[in-house]
């Protein structure tokens, strides 16, 4: 059969939404200020978009000393026990395999799924379960931990029901929007509400944009979709936030703004491909603004220049203020990163910073992130000393050599990097001590001291006051959270 494509609301549905519309502006014609009214039903968008909703099946084997590591179960910065990401995990023992249950939906007719990252990561086997209880291998075509996106491939042999992207930007905050997903491993739910907020930052990524809903949404929604009123896919339900692990009416989605360029990278090329500046930046304050002649407290200020970056070869300076971008505003910090992001590799943008007390224009190359991030690793690996001490959070940590293998007794198969030395004011309640492995950062696994430097490198361009890692201490695993001490 030909592809369904299941963006569209039928016929009686569009009377509906258009006769809201209609009453809705005649009580703002009078004056009234009523609000809009609820749908009726959602019954029939609904029939329509859940043959698109997939639910997904992972299983894994976890290594002995991994087996209660929970990598990415919550943003960095964040207590442990307020954040989850909404999938299910399950295994009954060391030996037994773990298995995770998430949500997802097709794009393409062809076969094409996005779901999060974290549903089907260190995955041995993925399968896909249709509406109909069809079951299909997937294979994973690309993986984005900054947003924590992946794209999979099914094959069934014929041309399957899809959904397609809407404009996130257009969303507006009270909007009705639809989840559809897999709680707790009951199979399709749909639950709905409205979109709460716009642009939350909650420090789970550098890319941080989140849609806030009301919608409710529980463990194993990650991956799946969320509708506007249109049928079209707006969002990426990611993360809850929840002192039971639990719906508590605050949900947070990666808007399609971000998820779609994404998606197309991964399809395209099987990996992202990022806009890269090369500069250190901070917020602008109020203090700062008016230090710097600024009427207002905009833009992004540049605390340090990459040597050889894009930046540097565009003549940015360590205090210039950048205010436009490629012919974007800049109004804050946050946005900068994802504007660049978002630029396309090896063009050339104007750029207009604010320096000496007046606009002055550049003209920047953009590189690619992902290259620099890699030569970045690999020279650390050639040219890094076996311990560094990192004066921000407190610790010296060092490569697992065999002389700490054996002083710590650690295992011969250990990964990561081991804490050496605790400086006198290390916040004790942090719980870290010599002989502990390092073995994540935030939602990143950590493989040496090179991995880890580059990790706190670019985690220090936020402006979050701590930092989550996950220790291995023998055989337990657990997340701790350090303070970081800024200059």
């Amino acid at each position: 059969m030909g592809p369904r494509r299941i963006n569209r609301i039928n016929t009686g549905y569009r009377l509906l939404i258009v006769g809201l519309l209609a009453g809705a502006w005649l009580l703002g014609a009078t004056g009234s200020g009523a609000a809009r009214s609820a749908p009726n039903s959602f019954a029939d968008l609904v029939e329509l978009l859940t043959p698109a909703v997939v639910n997904i099946a992972t299983s894994f084997q976890p290594e002995a000393q991994d087996q209660e590591s929970p990598f990415g179960e919550l943003p960095p910065g964040t207590p442990h026990e307020e954040f989850y990401e909404f999938f299910n995990r399950r295994g009954n023992g060391p030996s037994q395999p773990i298995t995770s249950l998430g949500s997802g939906f097709i794009v393409h007719p062809d076969g094409l799924v996005v779901t999060n990252n974290h549903v089907i990561a260190d995955a041995d086997e993925i399968t896909v379960v249709l509406n109909d209880n069809t079951r299909l291998k997937a294979e994973i075509l690309g993986r984005d931990p900054k947003t924590d996106l992946a794209l999979l491939k099914i094959d069934n042999g014929e041309s399957l029901p899809y959904v397609e992207f809407g404009d996130s930007d257009a969303a507006r905050v009270g909007d009705w929007v639809i989840a559809i997903g897999n709680p707790f491993g009951l199979g399709n739910t749909v639950t709905a509400g409205i979109l709460s907020a716009r642009g939350r930052d909650i420090n789970a990524g550098p890319y941080d944009n989140f849609l806030q809903t009301d919608a409710p949404i529980n463990r194993g929604n990650s991956g799946g979709p969320m509708f506007d009123m249109n049928g079209k896919v707006i969002g990426v339900n990611t993360l809850i936030y929840s002192p039971s692990g639990g719906s508590v009416g605050i949900g947070f989605a990666t808007p399609s703004a971000i998820v779609g360029p994404v998606i197309d990278q991964l399809r395209q090329y099987g990996q992202t491909r990022r806009g890269w500046l090369g500069v250190r930046i901070q917020s602008v304050s109020p203090e700062i603004a008016e230090s710097h002649g600024l009427a207002a407290a905009q833009g992004a200020l540049v605390a340090a220049v990459i040597e050889d970056s894009p930046a540097a070869e565009g003549g940015l300076r360590k205090g210039d203020i950048i205010l436009r971008f490629n012919g974007e505003e800049v109004p804050n910090r946050r946005a900068l990163p994802r504007i660049v992001a978002d630029t396309a590799v090896g063009s050339s943008v104007p750029v207009i910073v604010w320096r000496d007390g007046k606009h002055v224009p550049l003209e920047v190359t953009i590189g690619r992130l992902e290259e620099y991030e890699l030569s970045s690793a690999s020279g650390a690996k050639a040219g890094t000393p076996l311990e560094m001490r990192f004066v921000s959070l407190g610790i010296t940590l060092s490569h697992i050599t065999a002389e700490l293998r054996d002083k710590y007794e650690l295992a011969e198969d250990s990964k990561g990097v081991v804490v050496t030395d605790v400086s006198e004011d290390f916040d004790a309640s942090s719980d870290i001590r010599p002989g502990d492995l390092i073995v994540g950062f935030g939602s990143d696994r950590i493989t040496d001291l090179s991995d880890f430097r580059l990790r706190l490198d670019l985690f220090s361009q936020t402006e979050s006051k701590s930092v989550v890692l996950y220790r291995q201490r023998g055989d337990k695993g657990e997340f701790v959270t350090l303070g970081i001490k800024r200059s």
